[in-house]
Formats: C-alpha cells, structure tokens, sequence
C-alpha cells in the first residue's frame, strides 16, 4: 500500500492548530445572512389546502414553486418543523451539478440505456434552473463556471478522458487554472456545474414561492399522515400545531425518518464535514490564481471538495464521510475537531502557499445516502402523496429535476421524466442494524484502501457493484 499525496506532504501541528483558533461551529452561509432572514409564523390551528408540501428545504421549495408555476389557482401549504432551509439546503457546498445520477459513471454502470436521456434531462434541469433564478430576480450568488476533477495521484490521470464531456488539462495547463502542487492534471467541466450560495438559494425560493401564493409554516413538526374515509377525503396531514387537510402531499423530508413506513430503511445519514476560510488578501488570490472560480473536486474515493465564495473565502469540504450506528440524525454527530484537523491539514497540502490562513466556520451536516447513490421517488396512499429522497449529497440541482418528477407523479400524467427507469424503480434497501454499521464500516474501509492501492477495488467493493448496493459521499 502506498501513502497519499495528502499523507507525505502534511503541514505541521503548528500550521494547523494555528489555522482553526477561534473557528466558529455554525454553517457559515446561514451565519453570512445574518439575523434578517425572514422567518414564517407556524401553523395556527386546522387549515386545508389542494398540495401540502412536507420540508422546507430545496425540494419542499422547488416543488411549491413549481406547482404554483403549473396552477396559479391551486392552494399550496409547506410545512417545515424548524426554519427553511436550515439542514442540508443550507449546509451544502454550494456546487449545484446537472448530473441527476451522481456523475455520469454511476449512471451508465446502473442505467446504460438510458445514460444520454438522463445526461440531457440533466442539462435542461440546470438550465431552467438558471431560467427561474433570472426570471425572479433570486440573489444567490449564481456563477455558471464549471467544475474542475482534478487527479492528484498517478493511477487516477487514466480516468481524465473517461466520457468526461470535459476539457482535459495535463499538469502544466491544470496548475495555470489554479495553482497547486497537487494537481497531476484535471477535466474542466465547463458548463454542467453552477456555484451558488446555498443558503441565499433556498430562502430566495421561499420568498419568489409565497409572493406566487404559498404559504410557509415554520416551527410545525409533522407527526403522521392519516388517510381519509374515502377515495376523495385526501389525505390528513397531523403536526404538533393543527392538522391540515390535503388533497395531496409531496414529502421532502431528506435525511430525517420517513413518514412512510416502506421508507425507512431506504436511506442512512453519513455525516459530512466542512470549513471556511477568512477572505484571501490580493496577494494570496494572485499566489493561487484561481480566476475562472471553478468548483474543485479530486477524484480519489475519499474525495475533497472546495469552491470560492463571491467574497474570495474558499470553502474546503469532504474526506471523511462518517456513518455513526443506529442511524440517527444526531447534533452530537455533527462535532468531529479530528476531521476539521485533517481538513485543515489536507488544506494547506493542497495550497501550502497560503499557510498563516485561517479557517472562521466549521460545520457539518447528514447526507441522505441511497444505496445507488441518487434520488428514488414513489407515490404511495392510492397516489395521493409522492415522495423523493437519497440525493446523496448532490441534491442542490437534482431536487428542481425532482420538484417536477415529484408533481408528474401526482397529476398521473406519463412524462418523459416518468419514464425513466431510475425514476420507476425503487433501489435495495440499507440492510437493518447491525448489519447496516458493518457493511457501510467495511465498505469505507475498503475504499480507503483502493485509495491507497492505485484504485483498485477489492472483493468487498466488487461484490457491492455486483449486487448494486454501495457506499458514497
């Protein structure tokens, strides 16, 4: 087994320590905004309206949206047990990809027939995506710039050309993007990928969603759905607050325990962990380059991600992607300072040029794994609610592709994103506790050693591929 790049260039102690004094453990896009961020009052006794939307994050908000686009006349009431957006909407690193299938090699492996269709639904999602972020005005720091895979390690210059649909770079053109020793070469996706402030995303969709007349309820805490007596009585829709009457549901609830009883083994929460850096001076941006403001990814297994902000920080996000047993969205899961030091370490690896830099927010949040590494919907109550979840950390674009699959569904209506096999059918399950902690333990394991073998999956990880189940970040 050989060290990693990340492993035989670390900075020292002292750098690290010195970086992380006085770092702060709030998501640093919702402390950016600040306290005047609009907030919505919660439920006040029974209500009813046509939709209920369940979650108040990217896919509650895209799907109440998009409903109001498709029927201005149709009632629409989204409920949100906290305050919009304050989980992975607004927690994210803000890379907001066309990829509906986790990139395009796990949606060729998976759905080979169907990769081209997925590929172009993809795009066009993403571009009306744009659409809507110019037609009303939305201040969310939209720059359609591109993302950069870049390989920092000699076995992964042979996945550059892979069906890329990219820009290939050597070394030489890769570090005249942006300068870090690390890079071995790179593909410049220049147009399937937006950086956005994610937290100005979300409330930006709130706020164009009630100005089309939905109406948003915070601090409501939905408990369960019960069925009416017959065929037309809806669905009720029970919160700690009053009990809303829907003729339909859309439940976008992400990470959390589904209220549907068929889902809650259909995803697990794997723990992602990020950090923010102070602005950069002039100097340290002339020392990185950097100035086409791509997002950045390495290709390893354990993978990094990191992106500039409208204000020159870099975000710095990604490597352990940590599952803790029994499958609980847990607070206490979210403060790990041992991976906010080997980010740091890992940071100044990539960048040693701006040691002395220092990090002002760390943070984490639960991703909603699948076993395929992507969403799967459904409809369940005699087709009256409609769910999707296990966007698996790419979820910033997918959910708008969702918002539409999500009310196609509801309507009955066969479309062509309906038809689609990866929305038709449901992936495996997670396997329950213990075996759930075994097999994502053993899986991250294995992948950690790939990353230290040239690739090179083993038994584990080929037996995965083989029967479809898998572990991602």
């Amino acid at each position: 087994m050989h060290s990693t790049v990340f492993e035989r260039n670390l900075p020292s102690p002292a750098v690290v320590a010195h970086s992380l004094e006085g770092t702060v453990h709030r998501p640093f896009w919702i402390d950016d905004l600040g306290p005047d961020v609009p907030r919505y009052a919660p439920l006040e006794g029974d209500s009813a309206a046509d939709l209920v939307i369940v979650g108040g994050g990217y896919t509650g908000l895209w799907t109440a949206l998009r409903a109001k686009e498709r029927n201005p006349e149709r009632s629409v009431i989204l409920l949100e047990a906290e305050r919009v957006a304050w989980a992975a909407s607004g927690r994210n690193g803000g890379f907001c990809e066309a990829s509906l299938t986790h990139g395009y090699e796990n949606g060729k492996n998976r759905w080979p027939q169907e990769i081209e269709t997925l590929e172009r639904l993809g795009m066009e999602n993403l571009n009306r995506m744009q659409e809507a972020v110019e037609r009303y005005g939305m201040d969310c720091d939209w720059e359609r710039t591109g993302e950069l895979n870049v390989a920092v390690e000699p076995h992964q210059l042979e996945w550059l050309g892979e069906d890329s649909g990219g820009v290939v770079l050597d070394r030489e053109a890769a570090q005249a993007e942006v300068n870090s020793p690390t890079y071995l070469g790179a593909v410049w996706l220049k147009d399937s990928v937006a950086m956005v402030h994610p937290y100005k995303l979300a409330t930006e969709l709130a706020r164009v969603a009630t100005e089309l007349g939905v109406t948003i309820h915070e601090g409501t805490r939905v408990r369960e759905l019960v069925d009416g007596d017959g065929d037309d009585d809806g669905v009720a829709v029970v919160t700690n607050r009053g009990t809303v009457r829907a003729g339909q549901v859309v439940l976008g609830t992400n990470v959390f325990p589904s209220l549907l009883k068929r889902n809650r083994l259909m995803t697990v929460p794997v723990y992602d962990y990020a950090l923010m850096t102070e602005p950069l001076s002039r100097e340290q941006l002339e020392a990185i380059g950097w100035t086409h403001r791509q997002g950045i990814g390495d290709m390893a297994n354990q993978f990094h991600y990191y992106r500039i902000t409208k204000d020159d920080r870099i975000l710095f996000g990604g490597y352990d992607a940590l599952y803790f047993p029994g499958r609980k969205v847990d607070d206490g899961h979210e403060y790990q300072p041992g991976t906010w030091e080997k980010l740091a370490g890992h940071f100044f690896t990539t960048f040693p040029q701006l040691e002395g830099l220092k990090f002002t927010h760390q943070w984490s949040g639960p991703i909603d794994s699948s076993t395929q590494f992507c969403a799967f919907f459904g409809t369940a109550r005699k087709g009256r609610v409609a769910y999707a979840s296990g966007f698996t950390g790419l979820g910033v674009g997918a959910t708008a592709f969702a918002a539409d699959v999500l009310l196609d569904l509801l309507s009955g209506q066969e479309t062509e994103r309906t038809k689609v096999e990866m929305v038709r059918k449901r992936p495996l399950p997670f396997p329950p506790e213990p075996l759930a902690s075994v097999g994502i333990n053993l899986t991250r394991w294995s992948m950690d050693r790939a990353d230290h073998n040239e690739g090179k999956r083993n038994f584990i990880l080929k037996a995965l591929d083989a029967v479809g189940l898998g572990f991602d970040s």
